[in-house]
């Protein structure tokens, strides 16, 4: 079955929300009355989805707090703490790992993503490689386009080296083996986009398409965005 733990990456600094962020972090900035982190728990929960690991850094002792077990949300919650240095997203999934186990699912603390994850988790299954990635056909619309994907498959990748031919960006949504993480070192800082990249040369990295966009919380416009939508419920 699909019902993978979910790490939800929720430790960087949010700069792009400040003055918000300056007091609390992301995860708890209230989005239709609510913590964000909430909402993404109760969507996770809705999906059968309930063992949740979430990857904490900058005030990260205000979401234990706000939060505990999960329980209250209808989920099992643990916490993996960055610790005094900022480990980057992939470095947070490989501190988490010893939480995680063999296979997981990752997805941003911004993020509200409205597709099925038990599908993807099947899809990821089903074509056997180390990670997948799931894909939009954004256009440059919602953000920078940074993958080129054809035929079901992921040709190119990258958030720097842009080619015209990106007509699709990374949804925010992917399932991992933990040997996606050997090689890197317990407190190494990596970025996930570094180990995606590693995965898709080496053949590793299967892509899977969503059709209906993102949202997201990482700017005050999408903020602003997400907020109409949940409040029309």
């Amino acid at each position: 079955m699909s019902d993978f733990p979910v790490a939800i990456l929720a430790g960087g600094l949010a700069t792009r929300l400040r003055p918000l962020t300056e007091t609390i972090p992301k995860s708890l900035i209230e989005v239709a009355g609510r913590p964000f982190l909430a909402t993404q728990l109760e969507q996770l929960a809705a999906q059968g989805l309930r063992r949740v690991v979430l990857c904490v850094g900058y005030l990260g002792e205000m979401i234990v707090e706000e939060f505990g077990d999960g329980s209250a949300f209808g989920v099992e919650l643990q916490y993996s703490f960055d610790g005094p240095v900022l480990l980057g997203t992939g470095g947070a999934l490989r501190r988490a790992l010893p939480m995680l186990g063999e296979t997981f699912y990752t997805l941003y603390g911004d993020s509200y993503l409205p597709v099925d994850f038990r599908q993807v988790g099947q899809a990821f299954l089903d074509q056997g490689k180390a990670g997948i990635m799931t894909v939009f056909r954004n256009e440059g619309l919602y953000d920078t386009s940074n993958v080129e994907f054809a035929d079901g498959q992921i040709l190119n990748y990258s958030k720097t080296a842009l080619t015209p031919e990106m007509h699709h960006i990374d949804y925010g949504l992917s399932l991992f083996h933990a040997n996606a993480f050997s090689g890197y070192g317990q407190d190494e800082k990596i970025d996930l986009a570094d180990i995606m990249g590693r995965l898709l040369s080496e053949g590793q990295l299967a892509g899977y398409e969503v059709l209906e966009r993102f949202y997201e919380i990482g700017s005050h416009s999408g903020l602003a965005e997400l907020e109409a939508l949940l409040a029309r419920g």
